[in-house]
């Protein structure tokens, strides 16, 4: 008698659980088996697609049956399309199934492949369900595509929003409560290119981002969330972007930013971050005997530790940390005013940025000018298509070439006019802080501290044991500055005009130039 072991497949785990193929298989089978006598060994039972033979249970089978030959005879499935979808894969799993002594056979379309010709009929049963899954497949794809020309995203949402239904049963992505607020946040900090990308990481998990490093750099580099969704290329059909039916979460302004930062086109001199609460000033001091930065360490007393910063390049420079960070709290304060004053100071800035924004219309212009040219370069290479001067392919890279700057151009003359018109409301919330300049360094965070000392100070300080000392502050701060000692001298109560402040103010003291603080 011979002995056989049953296979049987559906192709999902809801069909397994809820469906009635797997029984009414095993019931066929196990009925054939009885009819011709076979003993039945085992009964497998899958759930995976037949595209390849990687199925769980199928690879413990041929496990078995590569351990122990000649206990089985006969493998036995209704159907070929149980046994494979894959002509091509199913000829090899065939051969090694007959190199163990093992025949596969489909009781409900049986064939003697002893019989050359019976081949012919083999391929015919492998080839039709493999055409099928291919037709059904190439559906699919062409189907999702076309969604996605119209600006529907085909996906499971991506991080910052989450997949709805409408009242029609359409499906759309909509923004994520809190999740969403990082995102728009984490973009506006790349685009500052303070910190790096995985530094922003770090600090957007801190506020409840939820994603894997590697998907965050997905994150970034997807137009989605500046309202586009991207085509990739097909055939004759270049890469594309349309635009999205969902709710962008940026400007396409910040979002070309962003990838102009990652893409190292906008380089910033920046300060690494630490976060070692002892040292807020590592990365910003410079050692005064020999010019090269200070770090920071910490030695052990008798009871506890003690944290200095030193020079990281040899010499004997070395003051206590505590104090050193005792001391920038008196340099801050020097730049703290009242906020009636404050409120003078945001009148005259005010005219000054308007003023010296004056430039921002020829910058427009320009902009205008470069966006025809590149509209002109595309029209010209339609001509020469249409002439039969180039040929199709040439034209299309030119297209996709032109339309990539063309976007990126109206980008930045939204950015530009969207700047020009919305930088006064600013202005409260800066005087603001600048009235609490040094409570907000106190009661910050070291992160915070650290920002702080990075937007008053963009050069590195210099402390020599009484004094810091810096070749530049915020052009801000200079501002407020210069007035405040303007004010000073003008005591008789006329007028004074600062629109002639420059945007370049070198105060004199150290060398080359440098403000000095009395501490």
């Amino acid at each position: 008698m011979k002995i056989a072991d049953l296979y049987i497949r559906v192709s999902t785990d809801e069909q397994a659980d809820k469906g009635y193929s797997q029984r009414d298989q095993e019931e066929r089978l196990r009925k054939y088996c009885e009819i011709n006598h076979i003993q039945v060994r085992k009964v497998i039972y899958e759930d995976h697609s037949a595209k390849t033979f990687i199925r769980p249970s199928w690879t413990k089978l041929l496990s078995i049956l590569r351990k122990s030959r000649g206990q089985s005879d006969l493998i036995l499935f209704t159907k070929w399309d149980r046994f494979s979808r894959n002509a091509g894969d199913a000829y090899q799993m065939i051969a090694t199934l007959r190199r163990l002594g093992v025949e596969p056979q489909a009781v409900e379309q049986p064939l003697d492949l002893t019989i050359p010709e019976n081949k012919m009929m083999l391929a015919f049963y492998l080839a039709a369900p493999e055409v099928e899954n291919d037709r059904r497949a190439l559906n699919v794809f062409h189907g999702m595509r076309r969604a996605k020309k119209e600006g529907r995203w085909m996906a499971t949402a991506p991080i910052g929003y989450v997949n709805r239904i409408n009242e029609s049963g359409r499906k759309y992505i909509a923004p994520k409560e809190g999740q969403s607020d990082i995102i728009k946040w984490a973009f506006k900090e790349l685009a500052k290119n303070t910190f790096n990308t995985e530094q922003v990481w770090k600090m957007a998990k801190e506020k409840g981002l939820k994603c894997s490093k590697n998907n965050f750099w997905r994150a970034i580099r997807n137009p989605v969330y500046c309202g586009k969704i991207s085509i990739p290329k097909y055939k004759d059909e270049e890469i594309q972007l349309v635009t999205g039916q969902h709710e962008p979460l940026i400007s396409e302004a910040l979002f070309y930013e962003v990838q102009d930062v990652l893409d190292c086109r906008k380089k910033v001199m920046r300060t690494k971050m630490t976060v070692d609460e002892n040292y807020p000033l590592r990365g910003f001091l410079k050692c005064p005997e020999c010019d090269r930065m200070l770090t920071g360490s910490k030695s052990k007393g008798r009871s506890k530790h003690y944290y200095y910063y030193h020079c990281s390049g040899g010499c004997k420079f070395r003051l206590k940390a505590p104090d050193m960070n005792d001391k920038i709290i008196s340099e801050i304060r020097r730049y703290v005013r009242p906020l009636p004053k404050l409120k003078l100071y945001k009148e005259v800035i005010a005219s000054v940025y308007k003023a010296k924004t004056k430039d921002r219309t020829v910058t427009i212009q320009q902009l205008k000018v470069h966006l025809q040219e590149e509209n002109n370069k595309l029209s010209k290479a339609r001509e020469l298509l249409l002439c039969g001067d180039i040929e199709a392919v040439d034209y299309r890279m030119m297209k996709a070439d032109a339309e990539k700057t063309i976007n990126r151009i109206e980008a930045k003359l939204t950015s530009t006019v969207t700047d020009t018109q919305n930088v006064e409301p600013l202005w409260d919330k800066a005087i603001s802080n600048l009235s609490q300049l040094d409570y907000l360094y106190e009661s910050g965070s070291t992160i915070q501290k650290r920002k702080i000392i990075g937007s008053i100070f963009p050069e590195n300080l210099t402390f020599d044991g009484f004094k810091y000392r810096t070749t530049r502050v915020n052009e801000a701060m200079q501002y407020i500055m210069l007035i405040d000692r303007d004010l000073n001298e003008n005591k008789n109560g006329t007028n004074s005009s600062f629109l002639n402040l420059s945007h370049k103010v070198t105060p004199a003291g150290f060398k080359p130039a440098t403000l000095r603080a009395e501490i």
